[in-house]
């Protein structure tokens, strides 16, 4: 059974760049085959770690609506789905990526949400880790999309919205009672002596503190992948501290 890492945050507050981190930290560590999947409909991880999709769960399935008659016989649409979907992984030295995109067709974003429930189930024996980049929001969460982790971190920058989001969040997996081992606070860009009023009354405790990255911000700059940031960077040294806890 993998080891599942679940990343969630509002909009804009790291969450993709500290998920595409984790999956190239994680490599680097050579302990087994990484499965980044891009649950976030405004799919940018693969472009995070330098890869261009060429096809998504979404596109997909938009495709395969618009031209029934493509399906191979003797094979249901299902399958033929299926079978278009493991084709779709793009495969890197120690890591795939699993893009989930955004459907066109009405009615099939739930569809979507299924197949790739039922596909992380299915990966779940093929990779040792793997690393979930959630949408932006909370719907994902209401449509069990994401049903287990061993960690649930929660991204959030110094702004209001942000850190009542990440409260959000975690209440709705308690609610829901998802099969989450823990679920962890991550702050972004900011320092944790100013937030911690705020973080008292929210009732959330600190996991991780990610100061601001001259580094990173410049390499977004230049619109390099995550993989050129240096060593002895911040981020890097911050997230690989981060990653070495989850895994203890």
């Amino acid at each position: 059974m993998s080891f599942v890492i679940a990343v969630a945050g509002k909009g804009g507050t790291g969450k993709t760049t500290l998920a595409s981190l984790l999956i190239s930290l994680l490599t680097k560590r050579n302990q087994g085959a990484v499965l980044g999947i891009d649950a976030d409909p405004n799919s940018n991880l693969a472009e995070a770690l330098g890869l261009k999709v060429k096809e998504d769960i979404g596109g997909i399935v938009d495709s395969v609506a618009k031209n029934l008659a493509g399906i191979p016989l003797g094979m249901t649409k299902e399958a033929y789905i299926d079978f278009r979907i493991q084709t779709s992984i793009l495969e890197e030295k120690g890591f795939d990526i699993l893009t989930m995109g955004r459907p066109e067709g009405p009615g099939c974003y739930c569809y979507v949400n299924n197949l790739l429930r039922g596909l992380i189930k299915k990966l779940a024996d093929d990779y040792s880790y793997i690393v979930i980049d959630n949408e932006a929001g909370f719907e994902h969460l209401s449509r069990r999309t994401m049903r287990r982790a061993d960690r649930l971190l929660l991204v959030s920058d110094a702004s209001e919205a942000g850190l009542r989001a990440a409260k959000r969040i975690s209440d709705l997996v308690k609610e829901l009672e998802f099969d989450i081992k823990e679920i962890s606070l991550v702050l972004n860009r900011t320092n944790e002596i100013l937030l911690k009023d705020k973080l008292k009354d929210l009732g959330l405790g600190i996991f991780s503190v990610i100061a601001e990255d001259e580094e990173l911000l410049n390499l977004s700059r230049q619109g390099k992948p995550i993989t050129c940031l240096d060593h002895s960077s911040k981020a890097y040294l911050e997230v690989n501290k981060l990653l070495d806890i989850i895994l203890k």
